[in-house]
């Protein structure tokens, strides 16, 4: 199929502005009221203005576990590809690619050519002007010290050839001082922490602020967003008084409080410099104060936990077995892994967070089949996961799905997956920074408002890229695969004003009013 790298759409509804894409566009969904158990449908639209700010800023990323595997690992990838890096393995010649990305290697199907049938693509990252992952400007903190070059080394993910020729580049970027609260993270982590901020919780935050602040200033970059890629902390107790309501977060931060984690803090810290936060392990880091906060003053959060591998097949395959009328009865995933993230959560409350973010994913498809399941019921789901240190950052996942089928019948379906963790993380940190920029350039107002307005401060349309979406509170979590990558494509469809992908193709299905290619019908 032809690859466009470019388009512009003709359309009355579309202006083009020197710095802007301005939309007019018709969203269309439905409605039920329930009366006796009678369900009545009522489509519904309503007309939305987009307007796309086209002018890209330079960004600076602040990853949290700078010195960890996935950051070593994503800033070496991204200066490798700035510089067109080529490494030798005993495959021969390697070139540098964003394999994985869903913004740099995907792409959206946006019309059809009626000369000749073709669908005509487009890359993702030219739906709408983003930023470019060479242009990123990286920084962090790390509770380690190894300076950028040394944590490569020490993460074994990269090739020996490539990690020779982009150490030059990395051995003088060197991760501010972390938070370490060992409460929060397994025992077994105490061997890295050398570099660490002291003091009280509200002097910690200060201390944040300053250095998020310091690194715009130093990095003249005009927008900052933090990500937490340190390690997956237990879960914090939810207690009203304490972290309940923004107020009281940040009188708790302001008591010294134990039970506010250091994902807790990098958050606050974060949302009070008005700088977009992404959660990308699976503990609650977005307690309902955080939550009020970051709402509140009208900034960006978005999680938890990177959706990279295991995860990532059975939100997959568990929509598809359902969608397809299969019973789904029982899933166990089993896991092990060698990385410091594996160590970590050989700690029983760490891979409690972990068991969770994992274990919900399937919960809306299964609500969806009242056909397959009766009100609370749910397959049996078992998670496992073990640290073994040989097999370092090439993750083992096994998993086997049970379905019940026709007249009795079962199937199963069992699965080995090797995941080279890292380097399936890495491309989620860059899509997950992408797409939080875009969508602070994207506002709307509805018919009769005036002013443009940014989407909710909690940012669902990164569900694709997250084991555990958050999303805006009271409203419908959504794990299925598809669903998910469709939001991604149709609000950027949608910022073009080009209408949702909905695979009818009645132009080839019928005899419409459009004149395709002469037989075609």
């Amino acid at each position: 199929m032809p690859l466009f790298e470019s388009f512009k759409v003709n359309s009355p509804h579309v202006t083009y502005n020197k710095d802007s894409i301005i939309s007019d566009y018709v969203y269309r969904n439905s409605e039920a009221s329930i009366v006796d158990d009678k369900v009545t449908i009522t489509p519904k639209e309503t007309n939305y203005t987009f307007k796309t700010q086209t002018t890209v800023p330079k960004l600076g990323v602040m990853i949290v576990g700078l010195g960890g595997n996935n950051g070593s690992t994503v800033v070496a990838g991204c200066i490798a590809n700035r510089e067109g890096i080529t490494w030798r393995t005993k495959e021969g010649v390697q070139t540098p690619n964003y394999f994985g990305s869903v913004t740099q290697a995907s792409t959206v199907h946006v019309a059809t050519n009626p000369a000749t049938g073709e669908d005509i693509h487009v890359p993702l990252k030219n739906m709408v002007p983003m930023v470019d992952p060479n242009e990123i400007v990286w920084g962090g903190w790390d509770i380690s010290a190894h300076n950028l070059a040394q944590a490569m080394e020490r993460a074994q993910v990269l090739d020996y050839d490539l990690q020779r020729q982009v150490a030059p580049y990395m051995k003088d970027i060197t991760p501010l001082p972390g938070i370490y609260l060992p409460d929060f993270i397994a025992a077994n982590q105490s061997d890295r922490a050398n570099n660490l901020i002291h003091g009280t919780k509200q002097e910690m935050v200060d201390k944040l602020r300053k250095d998020i602040r310091e690194f715009k200033e130093k990095n003249k970059v005009d927008k900052v967003i933090v990500l937490w890629s340190a390690n997956t902390e237990r879960f914090v107790d939810i207690i009203a008084g304490l972290n309940d309501t923004a107020e009281n977060m940040l009188a708790s931060l302001a008591r010294n409080e134990e039970e506010i984690s250091p994902s807790n803090l990098y958050a606050i810290a974060s949302i009070l410099e008005g700088v977009p936060y992404i959660n990308g392990s699976p503990q609650n880091t977005f307690t309902p104060g955080i939550i009020e906060l970051a709402t509140r003053h009208n900034v960006f959060i978005g999680g938890d936990d990177f959706k990279s591998g295991q995860t990532k097949i059975k939100s997959v395959l568990v929509d598809f077995l359902i969608s397809a009328g299969l019973k789904v009865s029982s899933i166990v995933s089993y896991n092990h892994l060698g990385n410091n993230d594996g160590k970590n959560l050989s700690a029983p409350k760490q891979f409690r967070s972990k068991e969770i973010s994992k274990s919900n994913v399937v919960d809306d498809m299964v609500a969806s089949n009242s056909i397959l399941y009766q009100p609370n019921e749910h397959p049996d789901h078992c998670v496992v996961i073990k640290y073994v240190p040989y097999v370092g950052d090439s993750k083992r996942a096994l998993d086997e799905y049970i379905s019940e089928i026709f007249m009795g019948g079962h199937n199963t379906i069992a699965m080995h997956n090797t995941c080279e963790d890292s380097l399936l993380a890495s491309p989620i940190i860059i899509d997950l920074v992408i797409l939080t920029e875009v969508m602070s350039r994207i506002t709307y107002k509805t018919e009769g408002s005036q002013e443009f307005l940014n989407f909710h401060p909690v940012l669902s349309i990164l569900s694709y890229l997250c084991k555990a979406p958050l999303v805006v509170p009271d409203t419908p979590v959504i794990n299925a695969f598809f669903k998910q990558r469709a939001c991604i494509d149709n609000v950027l469809r949608a910022c073009v004003g080009l209408a949702p992908e909905n695979n009818m193709r009645l132009e080839y299905s019928t005899l419409g009013p459009q004149n395709f290619k002469k037989g075609k019908m």
